[in-house]
């Protein structure tokens, strides 16, 4: 964004004063992040007031600032915009500021796999396109105005992941974002402790085509019931399934893997033998919307296949990490029982000649079933497939106390890290493959740390 405050504060209806040619180049909420030229917001919370930070974001070279109107003693001779509501100013100059913009927006969510997907779908057009994507997790009420605000006007494509806790959020990002395409990468157990079940999950999953636009399309995981039966019910939306069911439009046929990433064949609406350089078969699945989506814009077959071979994913997303001991695929960056229950799977299926363990760490917001879903595990793990098993957190407990049988001295489980780690110095060699799952409070990637990277 590069506009001068004047009109900033015509889309807040505020007045600029003297310094109406002052050029704003973004926004921020926190002044360790700020960039010179950005205009800061000041929150006014519980425990901590934005407007104390005011000077500091001068001193770092805020263009200018946002003050509520309730606030005692603005700054004088400063460039500041009063405003009844923080929050709302922001998502007021996102809004205005989107209807300026003549990229395609391409909106993605889903219970797990919406980074992923994210990243593999920017990464693919960036060779071809100038790409902006979702940076970190600014995928809230917040986050995902400070993202279109951060656009510059040239950018042809916006990748804007949305994230959700509740009804009617994802409905508010949809509708601010304005997307031409939409993705849903599949319903999953994340949230059932705030939405209840996996049909609400749907419903408010589906609020991404809110405000997609009427031309635009939704592609979504075609192999999930909850996700066909929603779309079964709609009526003037253009949607496109993807998956491994026969029935997709696009249909994942055959996955190959090794320690250079994922082999895969596609039929349908393209078909084509594909590389990634990231591990899973799930994976592989998350990509098939960066390819219909690729073709969307024009791309030919070759050129996506080029391009997605040389796509990263954010870390700790099936990644392959090899130290001076045990080899690691750290996928620790969250879980829930989909994306542990897929992690566990593609391990049984990798050969790259070496024993077999799962790392795994509790799974957490589940909800009232939390134990049962952690105990449902079992069912996937076999000491006929895996050498060995390390469990941590309180709710793994349950997992430990359903695998004791199978795997006797060769399961492990600790409420607490330090613990698990002494043990894992203990048992693991250069000769094993080692999988980290667990959600992100349980740091479950720490186990690398005692030993040094190659």
């Amino acid at each position: 964004m590069k506009k001068t405050l004047q009109q900033v504060a015509a889309w807040l209806g505020a007045d600029a004063g003297e310094f109406g040619d002052t050029l704003v180049t973004g926004a921020s909420l926190n002044t360790r992040t700020l960039q010179p030229g950005e205009l800061f917001i000041p929150f006014r919370g519980e425990q901590v007031n934005g407007h104390q930070f005011v000077e500091q974001a001068f001193e770092k070279g805020a263009s200018a600032t946002l003050w509520l109107k309730d606030e005692p003693n603005p700054p004088k001779n400063r460039p500041v915009l009063l405003v009844d509501d923080a929050a709302k100013a922001l998502q007021s100059l996102a809004a205005s500021y989107r209807e300026e913009l003549k990229a395609t927006f391409i909106g993605v969510t889903g219970s797990n796999g919406k980074t992923s997907t994210k990243d593999l779908i920017a990464g693919l057009l960036s060779p071809y396109f100038k790409t902006i994507k979702t940076q970190g997790n600014f995928n809230n009420e917040l986050g995902l105005p400070l993202t279109l605000l951060a656009i510059d006007e040239d950018t042809e494509v916006a990748v804007l992941e949305m994230g959700m806790s509740s009804f009617g959020e994802i409905e508010f990002l949809s509708q601010l974002a304005k997307p031409k395409y939409s993705v849903i990468t599949n319903i999953g157990e994340a949230h059932l402790q705030d939405l209840g079940s996996r049909e609400n999950i749907t419903k408010a999953k589906m609020e991404i085509i809110a405000g997609m636009a009427s031309e635009g399309i939704l592609f979504y995981d075609g192999d999930e019931p909850l996700l066909q039966q929603a779309v079964n019910e709609l009526s003037g939306v253009n949607t496109v399934p993807y998956g491994k069911g026969d029935a997709n439009e696009l249909r994942l046929v055959k996955t190959n893997f090794s320690t250079e990433g994922t082999e895969f064949t596609t039929a349908g609406l393209i078909d084509g033998d594909f590389v990634l350089r990231v591990l899973g078969e799930h994976q592989a699945k998350n990509a098939l919307a960066a390819l219909l989506i690729g073709k969307e814009l024009g791309l030919t077959t070759e050129k996506i296949q080029e391009s997605i071979r040389n796509v990263e994913l954010t870390d700790m997303r099936m990644q392959v990490i090899e130290t001076e001991g045990p080899t690691f695929i750290n996928d620790a960056y969250n879980a829930a029982p989909t994306s542990m229950l897929a992690a566990i799977q593609f391990l049984q299926q990798a050969d790259f000649g070496k024993n077999k363990w799962l790392v795994l760490g509790d799974m957490l917001e589940l909800g009232e079933q939390e134990l049962s879903y952690h105990r449902q595990l079992a069912s996937a793990i076999s000491s006929k497939e895996f050498t060995g098993v390390a469990l941590f957190g309180p709710r793994m407990r349950v997992l430990y106390e359903e695998l004791q049988g199978d795997f006797q001295d060769r399961i492990f489980w600790s409420e607490y890290f330090e613990e698990l780690q002494k043990i894992l110095a203990e048992q693991l060699t250069d000769k094993d493959l080692v999988l980290l799952k667990g959600s992100r409070g349980m740091k479950v990637e720490r186990a690398m740390e005692t030993w040094n990277r190659k």
